[in-house]
């Protein structure tokens, strides 16, 4: 028996939006319906980002440093930095070096005597306050080579949008969990469907463990003992 021969299958937002419908055992009928689902899909997205790292969404980027200036702004959409490295003579072959930056929180950076002090930088914090984050280093850039900072970021999920059309910002491993989700959240909001909603977050959380527990680094993991002088 033939098969289909492709692998593209997706849900674009009607799509998505119909079948949470359907699992609530009511249908799509109006504007109103159409936009407050939109609504509780963004707020589901909010919700992805607080659960934990979401491997599709990271990415990685680079700030060229500039002497005596300790903070930069971090791209609007960064949910918060993984790793970062400070990188001399950027591009340069037989020069370039990369050096892991230690992130300290803000209550050890609040104690470092002299926040003035140049040099390469060797420490970060990063401050997730105000309409971007941010990252300052110490100790403050000098002038002595050209640092550029890399670092490797979390990003938020891009928003669910207007077009009926476009499919979500999320892998198809995840669909299961967003439809799931989305059914979960309207049933706080259609009429009768109450009745329905811990069956549906049963579901849910069912679906998001499952995507989330294959959505990870597979790379061997080694835990060494040290074993140091008394």
């Amino acid at each position: 028996m033939a098969t289909s021969g492709t692998t593209t299958f997706a849900l674009d937002l009607g799509d998505l939006i119909e079948e949470a419908y359907e699992r609530n055992g009511a249908e799509l009928l109006t504007g109103y319906d159409y936009r407050t689902a939109r609504r509780s899909l963004n707020l589901l997205f909010a919700d992805w980002a607080n659960r934990g790292v979401n491997l599709w969404t990271l990415d990685s980027g680079t700030v060229s440093l500039v002497a005596s200036t300790a903070t930069y702004t971090l791209p609007a959409d960064t949910v918060d930095l993984l790793d970062s490295v400070i990188r001399i003579n950027n591009g340069v072959v037989a020069t370039q070096s990369d050096q892991v930056l230690s992130r300290i929180s803000n209550s050890v950076y609040s104690t470092i005597p002299n926040k003035l002090s140049t040099g390469k930088p060797i420490q970060m914090v990063v401050t997730r306050a105000g309409a971007a984050p941010t990252v300052t280093l110490w100790p403050v850039p000098d002038s002595a080579a050209t640092y550029t900072l890399v670092y490797w970021r979390m990003r938020r999920i891009q928003d669910a949008g207007t077009d009926a059309g476009i499919t979500n910002d999320v892998p198809f491993r995840f669909l299961p969990p967003l439809a799931s989700g989305l059914a979960y959240y309207l049933s706080f909001k259609i009429p009768g469907a109450m009745e329905r909603s811990q069956a549906l977050k049963m579901v849910y959380d069912e679906d998001w463990d499952r995507a989330a527990s294959e959505d990870r680094e597979r790379a061997p993991f080694r835990i060494v003992p040290y074993v140091g002088r008394v």
